[in-house]
């Protein structure tokens, strides 16, 4: 039996070099016993690793990056299984391409538990400030499910580096003095600050900007774990929180709706104000400015269109162009009073390819698309419209959170998150780039049609 000793549960260069010599010398698996921290003593005549691999052979990397992640898993048989799967490679070099072998899909399992958990890390940290002979110092504590420390660590560092900080765990602590990082012990929860006085600040701007409207508590609980709690000043108001959402949903939108050009106006600009400065995507570098959303904020009916187009981005303004006017034209025909709606676009900067001196539209991608849905998601929180006409497929699948089309789509009510109903139909763009006059007429009645369906709704939905 081989003992291969690694320094820590976390010892994944420990892991790879005696992995590496044993491989090469083809040590099955079962022959392999994997310890951590001091060899307990040869009673049994165990044999140790071998000095070098005998016969060197390469691996993909993305199993180097895969064990780099289960390495830091919890579970004890981490490091035996990967020497398996690491078995497995050397006389089959596509194994990491069978998505079905049962070894595999628990590695990644378990990579993914570790990714979790880093995430959890980095979100849920809370630091409390203490004075110190040297200054500042801001400690935290944390209770990590696995050996995740050293490799978030980095993160830390990078993000708060011109801090001195501390985080504590049960397992390792680790400390940043703005230069160095260096490591010490395992800590209990009682080496760390109860609290701070700016944690009374964070509480009372968690509970300013609480939004009863928002709330999902399943999926809260999933992504903010009850366990977590405890250890985040914020949370402990949740419960009163959740307790009151109800009548303050229901105070709010009364308010909404009968204060007119008030507070919903204020919390409106203020949104456009940040919009401007939105840089969550690369389009910004590019457009002249952000085109947000315009009309009623008490509108009952929205429009989502694609995104803003070279007049709109030169004048701010949605829909002022050619699409713009076509947009008007049929929503006097179907009834439709624009200064009673409200109009928006999925994507707030306008991207395009440079042509000489013209600027031609370009199509947005997923990625544009996902970064913009922030913004759609408040626009829609403060208006809280009934009825919403996704024009385009683009605006659908904003609204939707799925790539849709038209056809399929077209006609019929879709159930947005907030409640709202979602109406899908073309761009008024597509009625511009039909080149025979019968087709254009056709379909330019049947954007009437959809307009007036959706107008309707609104009605019915009001009565």
């Amino acid at each position: 039996m081989r003992v291969a000793q690694l320094a820590s549960e976390d010892d994944f260069d420990g892991w790879r070099t005696a992995a590496r010599a044993l491989a090469g010398a083809r040590v099955p698996a079962d022959q392999v016993v994997w310890q951590v921290g001091e060899r307990a003593g040869d009673l049994f005549g165990d044999e140790a690793v071998p000095d070098a691999a005998a016969g060197a052979f390469s691996v993909p990397r993305p199993f180097v990056e895969l064990a780099q992640s289960v390495v830091a898993h919890s579970d004890p048989e981490r490091f035996a299984l990967l020497y398996r799967m690491l078995l497995r490679l050397r006389e089959q070099p596509g194994a990491m391409a069978d998505r079905a072998d049962p070894l595999l899909r628990r590695l990644e399992e378990m990579a993914k538990d570790v990714r979790r958990d880093m995430h959890k890390m980095r979100a849920f940290v809370r630091f409390r400030e203490v004075e110190t002979e040297d200054g500042p110092r801001f400690i935290a504590w944390f209770e990590p499910e696995h050996h995740i420390v050293r490799l978030n660590a980095g993160f830390f560092v990078r993000r708060f580096a011109s801090m001195h900080w501390s985080i504590l765990t049960p397992e390792l602590s680790i400390h940043w003095d703005g230069a160095t990082l260096t490591e010490s012990p395992g800590a209990t929860k009682a080496d760390a600050p109860a609290g701070d006085p700016i944690e009374e600040v964070w509480r009372t701007y968690y509970g300013s900007i609480f939004n009863p409207a928002r709330l999902k508590i399943g999926a809260m609980l999933k992504e903010m774990p009850r366990k977590y709690w405890k250890n985040m000043p914020e949370t402990a108001l949740v419960p009163q929180l959740i307790a009151g959402a109800q009548a303050r949903e229901a105070k709010m939108i009364e308010t909404a709706r009968a204060d007119v050009g008030g507070n919903s106006r204020v919390a409106w600009k203020a949104l456009r104000d940040e919009a401007a400065a939105c840089t969550r995507c690369h389009l910004y570098k590019c457009a002249t400015q952000t085109v947000f959303g315009e009309g009623d904020v008490t509108a009952r009916l929205m429009l989502v269109g694609e995104q803003p187009g070279d007049q709109e981005d030169l004048a701010g303004k949605p829909f002022v162009g050619p699409a713009g006017q076509v947009l008007d034209k049929a929503l006097a025909q179907a009834g439709v009073d624009r200064a009673t709606t409200y109009v928006t676009n999925a994507v707030k900067h306008f991207k395009f390819e440079q042509r000489g001196k013209r600027r031609i539209h370009s199509k947005p991608q997923g990625p544009e698309i996902d970064a913009c849905r922030w913004w759609i998601d408040q626009e829609r929180v403060l208006i809280r419209p009934p009825v919403t006409v996704a024009l385009g497929a683009t605006a659908a699948r904003s609204l939707l959170g799925k790539v849709v089309t038209i056809s399929g789509t077209r006609g019929r009510p879709l159930k947005l998150a907030d409640g709202g109903e979602c109406w899908v139909t073309i761009h008024p763009s597509y009625l511009l780039r039909l080149q025979d006059k019968a087709q254009a007429e056709d379909e330019f009645g049947r954007f009437v049609e959809d307009l007036q369906t959706a107008n309707a709704r609104v009605a019915a939905l009001a009565a």
